[in-house]
């Protein structure tokens, strides 16, 4: 289980929330999806101000009613929200949707003109007041971790793209992160659009253990015990299926075969986003 740099654990597999929200007829199933996850032991949810305009945020908020101290609650500030009035502002309304009182890890989105200076300043006084317990970055790089200068030990975590088709992070900022014992959240681990988890390697791998692709392409992000892997899914069937890949130990052989279809950067890379 990944520890948070300050000694908390939190899940390695989670869900998330990305494009739930966005459809009226679709709420019940995504809410029944996401309670389905927690009694599947996946308790952090991942979620953000972003997402459906806060649409996602009201899904979490009835998918975790009555089971709050059972989840680990994560949530995205805008870079345009994350000044020091702003992200207090963000957070408030952030907390009004999901109706809690708490968010367990409040995130910078990515970089935009408000420096991370003031974001963080934002980030410890909401610490202080008891409406965030903990704070980090996303779709951050080695330069912007190093710009945080000492603040960086109070940063819990770095959300990223990593999957079998984005592995540019290798080179230089999961090292980083390893070394300060503060694991990356790998979103997106599955791709987008199917493309990636038609690969003819991870077929070979999914077939070697009676596993779909998906749940090869998850397994794969928690090879390593310091990286959280969020995907997401409103179907109970894929639900079940991103719960199964905990249970999945990838061998060398497997390893090696996805570095062949998917090789591992040589050189330092531009950080992807979605």
């Amino acid at each position: 289980m990944p520890m948070l740099p300050d000694g908390t654990p939190v899940p390695a597999l989670g869900q998330g929330t990305w494009h739930m929200g966005e459809n009226a007829r679709a709420r019940t199933a995504e809410v029944d999806a996401l309670r389905l996850g927690i009694d599947l032991g996946m308790t952090l949810i991942d979620t953000a101000e972003m997402y459906a305009e806060g649409g996602s945020e009201e899904v979490v908020g009835d998918a975790i009613e009555g089971r709050r101290d059972g989840v680990f609650l994560v949530s995205k500030v805008y870079p345009h929200n994350a000044s020091r009035r702003g992200a207090v502002a963000a957070c408030e309304r952030s907390l009004k949707r999901m109706r809690v009182e708490t968010i367990d890890l409040y995130l910078l989105h990515w970089r935009g003109s408000v420096p991370l200076s003031e974001t963080v300043e934002a980030f410890e006084a909401l610490r202080k007041a008891g409406k965030i317990r903990h704070w980090g970055v996303s779709n951050c790089d080695v330069d912007d971790l190093e710009e945080l200068g000492t603040a960086l030990a109070g940063c819990a975590t770095d959300q990223v793209l990593y999957s079998l088709e984005h592995r540019g992070v290798e080179y230089d900022l999961l090292p980083f992160c390893e070394r300060r014992r503060m694991p990356v959240m790998a979103y997106s681990p599955v791709g987008q659009g199917g493309r990636m988890l038609r690969h003819k390697a991870l077929a070979e791998v999914a077939e070697r253990h009676g596993a779909t692709p998906a749940q090869i392409a998850i397994a794969w992000t928690l090879r390593g015990g310091n990286v959280i892997s969020i995907p997401k899914a409103a179907d109970p069937a894929h639900v079940r299926q991103n719960a199964a890949a905990r249970d999945i130990a990838l061998l060398a052989e497997d390893l090696a075969t996805l570095d062949a279809g998917f090789p591992p950067p040589a050189r330092k890379r531009s950080l992807a986003m979605l």
